[in-house]
């Protein structure tokens, strides 16, 4: 084998390996966002910006091989990135489903935070400039 095509197979093995621990690290976003744990998510941000920053600088590499366009024309390299992006597409539909979850935690917060305004009384309701429904709390000693 040439120096260029086991550097090519270690970076796309790299790359898989990178992505399918993604994977699994976007599988305990979603558990970790179902029991709101802020400290976990913290450190799973960290760790995905990591293993982003990985996979950007092997995309980099690969594409500065010079007999890349050779390689490409060869069925184990065709086969390494099909299993790639079969990798990648499961992340990208993990990351949806996490996104939609966040998307729907926000929406029944904002609920919860409407009926609790609500609760709190109509005569003091007012809305922001932006829609959004506030108490007007000006305190005791404020006559209008």
């Amino acid at each position: 084998m040439t120096d260029s095509k086991l550097d090519t197979v270690t970076l796309l093995k790299n790359q898989k390996q990178l992505l399918e621990e993604l994977l699994l690290l976007l599988r305990q976003e979603l558990a970790a966002l179902a029991s709101r744990d802020i400290s976990t998510l913290e450190s799973i941000a960290n760790t995905k910006t990591t293993y982003l920053q990985q996979l950007q600088y092997n995309d980099e590499t690969l594409a500065g091989i010079e007999a890349l366009s050779e390689l490409k024309q060869q069925d184990w390299f065709v086969q390494a990135i099909s299993d790639i992006d079969s990798v990648l597409d499961a992340c990208k539909r993990q990351n949806n489903i996490n996104q939609k979850t966040v998307e729907q935690s926000q929406l029944t917060l904002a609920k919860f935070k409407n009926e609790i305004l609500t609760s709190r009384g109509k005569a003091g309701l007012t809305y922001t400039n932006k829609g959004q429904p506030a108490v007007e709390n000006k305190g005791k000693g404020i006559k209008a």
